[in-house]
């Protein structure tokens, strides 16, 4: 219990950083002229995560400019603003963020921001999403001192190449609101960018119903977006927050799985612990290989890239 209140002190500082932060940045915010008012200069967009930057300069082309307030490597749950993080925020036309909890502090930015005259996207607006349930965690019952509550939804939603695409086309669709002049420059990226995801999609479709293994082990259950697509399953170390521990109870639940469904990889990501998936695969005697969440650039990979790998290596690893 003084775990939980403790961390829900911390983050209750960290939203008051926020909003102090933001109303200093924005109280001169009307001595700053948009860039691209009426003037033919590019949009400014502002993003949290790297797809949804991936995804505006894929539409947005040479019309718009686009920047990440969360520098790359950091972690979108806990990433904690800072003046230099927001600045930008000051002389930007539209703003892009995940959505569905992805980003714990966004309300105080929000709030902030409203009013001004820079247009709000929530990309994950029109999917279905997937809700987090007791039985989705595979922690013991006392393990829950952190600051998420089972329950919810998981906000991963872009590691789903369909819901890529819902998310994209919101983007497009606020991109033609605010510069109507350019919405067929606009639709035209949008449609080639759909049908980018849709053959990656239909590529892997088609593997993934050849094999009779479904199952797979992460470090970090951010995947159950791309297993909706594909009709797999997921089973992981670490919670859809990225939290919780390999305690010998989970760890004796992740063995039997393990040699109940013949996996012979685990999966680690960045945003988990490398350390829990290599006792894991020591233990069932499996390799460990690089999975991507994605929600930062990594190995300087577009998220296509990053995408085709994952499936591939999901693939491979699901077909012997």
């Amino acid at each position: 219990m003084q775990i939980i209140c403790r961390r829900g002190e911390e983050m209750k500082k960290k939203i008051v950083g926020v909003i102090l932060i933001l109303g200093i940045i924005f109280s001169f915010s009307g001595c700053v002229n948009k860039s691209n008012e009426n003037d033919g200069e590019k949009l400014r967009v502002g993003v949290t995560i790297n797809p949804l930057k991936d995804f505006t300069e894929a539409i947005g082309g040479d019309k718009v400019e686009v920047f990440s307030i969360i520098p790359d490597g950091s972690d979108a749950h806990s990433f904690d603003p800072k003046p230099k993080d927001l600045k930008d925020l000051i002389n930007t036309n539209m703003f892009v963020y995940n959505g569905l909890g992805m980003e714990e502090w966004i309300d105080s930015v929000l709030n902030t921001v409203e009013g001004k005259d820079i247009k709000i996207v929530e990309a994950s607006n029109g999917i279905k999403p997937i809700s987090i349930s007791e039985e989705d965690h595979e922690h013991e019952e006392g393990d829950e001192d952190h600051g998420h509550e089972h329950g919810g939804n998981d906000p991963h939603m872009w590691l789903s190449l369909s819901d890529a695409t819902k998310q994209a086309e919101n983007i497009k669709n606020s991109l033609v609101e605010m510069d109507p002049e350019n919405k067929d420059y606009y639709e035209s990226n949008y449609e080639k960018l759909k049908q980018d995801f849709a053959n990656l999609q239909n590529e892997y479709k088609s593997n993934f119903q050849e094999i009779t293994n479904k199952d797979f082990v992460t470090g970090h259950a951010a995947f159950a977006y791309l297993c909706r697509d594909f009709g797999l399953t997921q089973k992981s170390i670490a919670d859809v927050f990225g939290e919780g521990e390999l305690t010998p109870k989970n760890l004796e639940t992740l063995i039997n799985y393990c040699k109940e469904n013949n996996v012979k990889v685990i999966f680690s990501e960045s945003t988990a612990s490398a350390k829990e998936s290599e006792t894991l695969a020591r233990e069932v005697g499996a390799k460990v290989e690089k999975i991507y969440s994605l929600e930062t650039k990594e190995d300087d990979k577009s998220y296509l890239e990053g995408m085709k790998y994952n499936l591939e290596t999901i693939y491979n690893s699901l077909k012997n």
